[in-house]
């Protein structure tokens, strides 16, 4: 899979580290590190690198070039906006920043729910191709920006020039990369689902006439067959990268808010929603060119498969990951097959944080802010290692670049040493 990814960039003359980690749920967008973690943090806190004030929001971060960019909010000609940050991914050192809009995020972390105080802010990831850094903001509008100044090269709004339609609690999914396009969604009838050159921001092809979710798509080989899978208000709906071609659908029942993205295992697509939807799972089948998905089963309710923004890793057929909805502070970790959707055991007290794999190791951060290294292992819980690295609200997915954990919470970012060196 990486080297499928990795091939269309070479071509276009950019340059990625395998070890980078340039965008939402890094370069292959299952949430999986090619590195390991080989010197565990038992006896004592991972080496701090830098820690920096981080303030709002659940963007996570993506690191590429020896920089690391996130979404925060800032003052910002006496308001509160959204903007891109670039850090130096070495120092913690802010390079420069970027207003994107006016914070406003439906209520949210300040709803007046006590169990969810702590901030709101934006929630979407940047993307990185070689020189250029992609933000959409929570308005729907998908800039591109030069890496190292932070100067705009083009912009797109898709609720202007594509007739789009905004969500409550607005946009939180990111720009994905494959192919060397990004793929995005928000436009308006028969253009709700879109590629686009990166390169000036013109759309190679638009289609369908759909609701978004906060989930973002995810690309995957399934069958021989690249794809690229949206989690829509009508389900599932998968794509032909170059063409925007339907390969095949899961209708998915929709209620309030779906920002789990999909996982993907083998031909087993899985996918799940808070608020009472609960979770379900297809098996692909291919006859000729015709793709058909089946469900194979499907368990409603918060309980006990239900991810509301957090998307489980896959390891040999094994899905790990936060499991609850709004179990703030106590939410369990969960080991389930994704074939049948069994538990296969669960440990409380992580909250809906998020969750990473590196080699045979979860990297989990709990909403709480520890950083939690747990082994795969479908028998039984198997913890490695715990700190508490982060104060506030922790709802971001932590990244493994270059030896390096990067972590966000509502207050403050994090760079963590664990290469062992």
């Amino acid at each position: 899979m990486l080297t499928r990814t990795l091939l269309p960039l070479l071509l276009l003359g950019v340059t990625v580290s395998a070890a980078d980690w340039p965008q939402y749920r890094g370069l292959t967008t299952d949430g999986k590190s090619t590195e390991k973690i080989t010197k565990p943090w038992i006896s004592s806190p991972p080496k701090q690198v830098w820690k920096v004030a981080s303030e709002g929001g659940f963007s996570s971060f993506a690191v590429a070039g020896g920089r690391a960019f996130c979404l925060s909010l800032k003052e910002v000609e006496g308001a509160k906006q959204e903007a891109i940050v670039a850090l130096d991914a070495n120092t913690g050192k802010e390079l420069w920043t970027a207003a994107l809009n006016v914070a406003k995020y439906d209520g949210g972390g300040d709803s007046g729910d006590k169990n969810n105080s702590g901030g709101d802010g934006p929630r979407s990831t940047p993307t990185v191709i070689g020189d250029h850094v992609y933000a959409m903001s929570s308005q729907l509008v998908l800039r591109c920006f030069d890496a190292a100044k932070g100067s705009v090269v083009w912009t797109r709004d898709l609720v202007k020039d594509n007739n789009g339609h905004n969500i409550q609690w607005q946009n939180a999914a990111s720009p994905l990369l494959e192919g060397g396009l990004l793929y995005v969604a928000g436009g308006g009838q028969g253009e709700s689902v879109m590629a686009v050159n990166p390169a000036n921001g013109e759309v190679v092809w638009k289609a369908f006439d759909e609701k978004i979710t906060h989930a973002t798509p995810v690309a995957a080989t399934i069958l021989g067959q690249r794809q690229v899978i949206f989690f829509l208000q009508s389900g599932l709906l998968s794509v032909e990268p170059k063409t925007g071609k339907e390969l095949w659908r899961y209708q998915f029942r929709y209620n309030t808010s779906t920002a789990a993205s999909p996982v993907v295992s083998n031909d087993i697509v899985y996918c799940s929603a808070g608020y009472g939807v609960g979770a379900g799972a297809v098996k692909i089948s291919k006859e000729g060119d015709k793709f058909e998905a089946k469900e194979i089963y499907r368990v409603t309710g918060n309980k006990p498969l239900a991810n509301h923004w957090s998307t489980p890793v896959c390891k040999d057929g094994f899905l790990y990951g936060m499991f609850q909805f709004k179990e703030y502070a106590k939410g369990p970790v969960k080991c389930v097959d994704i074939s049948n959707g069994q538990v296969k055991w669960e440990q409380p007290g992580f909250g809906p944080g998020q969750v990473i794999l590196a080699g045979d190791q979860v990297v989990a951060l709990s909403d709480a802010g520890e950083l939690v290294l747990i082994a795969t292992d479908s028998n039984a819980y198997k913890e490695i290692a715990r700190a508490r690295v982060l104060d506030g609200k922790c709802w971001t997915t932590p990244i493994l670049a270059n030896g390096r954990i990067y972590a966000r919470s509502t207050k403050e970012a994090v760079c963590l040493d664990v290469s062992g060196r």
